[in-house]
């Protein structure tokens, strides 16, 4: 009897990731003080970042898939913000899809840079980090300059070799650890207790990533809907839904 291996395609990917993200953004709108449901949607980010990646490659159309995150990333601007503070206009903060196009910029720079010389090549990848602190810190894309460092560690560690799991797996603990950082929480292990940075729980991403296929599943045009409109419109039903709670309080 035939054994099949237990892997994930890119449709399981996105429905994970977008139902950890509901769970997060559900904990800072309708659901506070369950603070589990922010830890776990730690894992969503680089899943969307690692099929950003993938969706560079995979794409028919690099410029309509550019043309498809600057419409979302307009339009979400809205929902984003009323999500986050309940005003139309926030400018401390932009959403996540902003993040991702820059970071298809950068990997479209990097593309380019392949057919120079080695030297030029280095150049660009250095540029590139250095650019993605800047941007990412001027702009306040979500997850700032962070985002676009996990962005660039699937792109340059793209290939499933060993030495990339072992890159990924440092990098990633890295950044959302030390670069990110932010609250702690504590857990007792063998009776000793041990502070963890909630956002390092974004490496566990690495699970579901590294069991990935390659290959793109159920989808349908949907399902394609479905990726897309998902963000804004999910962002806008929890800000309403927030607003009726506050209301018949």
């Amino acid at each position: 009897m035939k054994q099949h291996k237990f892997e994930l395609t890119s449709f399981h990917l996105h429905i994970l990731a977008m139902a950890l993200m509901l769970c997060d953004h559900m904990w800072h709108t309708v659901i506070p003080g369950n603070d589990w449901m922010t830890a776990v949607g730690r894992i969503a980010f680089p899943i969307f970042a690692f099929m950003t990646v993938e969706g560079f490659y995979k794409t028919k159309s690099l410029k309509k898939y550019a043309k498809r995150l600057l419409f979302f990333a307009l339009i979400s601007e809205i929902p984003f913000n009323l999500m986050l503070s309940g005003s139309i206009v926030y400018p401390y903060h932009q959403n996540v899809i902003w993040t991702f196009l820059i970071g298809m910029g950068l990997m479209w720079i990097n593309e380019k840079a392949k057919e120079k010389a080695l030297w030029l090549r280095i150049a660009v990848i250095i540029g590139s980090i250095v650019f993605s602190y800047i941007i990412g810190a001027l702009t306040m894309v979500d997850y700032y300059y962070g985002g676009l460092f996990m962005i660039l560690v699937f792109y340059f560690f793209r290939k499933k070799k060993w030495y990339n799991f072992i890159a990924q797996l440092v990098l990633m603990i890295y950044i959302n650890s030390e670069v990110l950082g932010g609250y702690y929480f504590t857990v007792e292990i063998f009776g000793t207790e041990i502070e963890v940075v909630r956002q390092s729980l974004a490496a566990f991403a690495l699970i579901p990533i590294w069991l990935y296929n390659g290959k793109q599943g159920y989808h349908n045009k949907a399902i394609k809907a479905l990726y897309y409109w998902f963000y804004p419109a999910h962002l806008l039903i929890l800000w309403a839904a927030r607003e009726i709670i506050w209301f018949l309080a």
